[in-house]
């Protein structure tokens, strides 16, 4: 009986193992060399492998575009469906499909979530301003006289709905730039002097702040076979646990608070329930015309 119970297991493994070994995995990132998403892709690149039966090899491959909308939609649609294929997705990509942004043409429940890096327990999001700026304090920005350019990206950045929000909910005195192409332009735009800093109604923050709780997430294409999908969601979650995975983010400086594949869909759900009007709202102060 134990034999016959242990068969199909025995068989699950060696059909992972069997397809990974000597196998070269993509993953796809949505953004520029440089940021943290690129950052956090790496890092997870060097370490997945040792947690995935046949230790595939795992190559990154930046894919920049609409920001991160292009790696989403070629996740959804033209990636192999068979576990070769992962990304590192902005974090707020997901939630411009439930906003009903034109480009996003993928249900973001139905990709096979591995999980987050951080849930957002141990982070923040900043206001960054230049030292020799004349405002020290928020309360200087509400100030006659005093303004700032914070600079931003596009439209699953964070960088721009928060410039905005300190701007139209705020009212803080900035103007807001766009167009830049991951975090490392715009921090080399400040140190240039073109920018004076870069950002970090409560409905309408509570709605912004939800795509935080998965900060660094990780996903494959939808209808990945169940096994491959259960073994790589199960190897990211142990990845997360490993000693020396979590010594190599601390050096980086990347919180690791990981939260698995469930919980981010979890989040979807509460984002898709938000009202309307909210969203809308929402969608207007992300609006091409400010």
């Amino acid at each position: 009986m134990f034999g016959a119970l242990s068969m199909p297991h025995a068989a699950a493994a060696q059909s992972i193992e069997s397809f990974y070994k000597g196998r070269t995995v993509t993953m796809l990132v949505g953004t520029s060399p440089g940021g943290i998403n690129d950052i956090s892709a790496r890092l997870v690149a060097r370490h997945l492998s040792r947690f995935i039966a046949g230790n595939p090899t795992i190559i990154v491959q930046n894919n920049p575009g609409g920001g991160g909308l292009v790696t989403a939609n070629r996740l959804y649609f033209n990636s192999d469906k068979d576990g070769s294929v992962l990304a590192k997705l902005e974090r707020a990509v997901p939630q411009l499909a439930i906003q009903g942004h034109p480009n996003a043409q993928f249900d973001p429940t139905k990709f096979t979530w591995l999980g987050s890096l951080s849930s957002y327990a141990d982070d923040a999001y900043l206001m960054l301003i230049n030292a020799q700026h004349a405002a020290k304090t928020v309360a200087d920005l509400k100030a006659p006289g005093i303004g700032m350019v914070l600079g931003a990206d596009n439209a699953a950045s964070s960088n721009l709905i928060f410039a905005v929000i300190a701007k139209e909910v705020l009212g803080l005195n900035v103007n807001v730039v766009r167009g830049y192409t991951g975090a490392a332009p715009l921090f080399l735009a400040m140190q240039r002097g073109e920018l004076d800093g870069d950002p970090g109604a409560l409905s309408l923050i509570a709605f912004a702040e939800l795509p935080f709780f998965m900060a660094l997430p990780f996903a494959a294409p939808p209808d990945v076979p169940p096994d491959r999908a259960k073994a790589l969601q199960t190897a990211f979650m142990a990845m997360c646990r490993d000693k020396a995975f979590l010594e190599e983010a601390e050096k980086l400086g990347i919180d690791v608070s990981p939260i698995d594949g469930a919980a981010i869909l979890t989040l979807l759900a509460r984002t898709a329930a938000t009202p309307s009007e909210v969203i809308a709202r929402y969608n207007a102060l992300g609006g091409e015309k400010r």
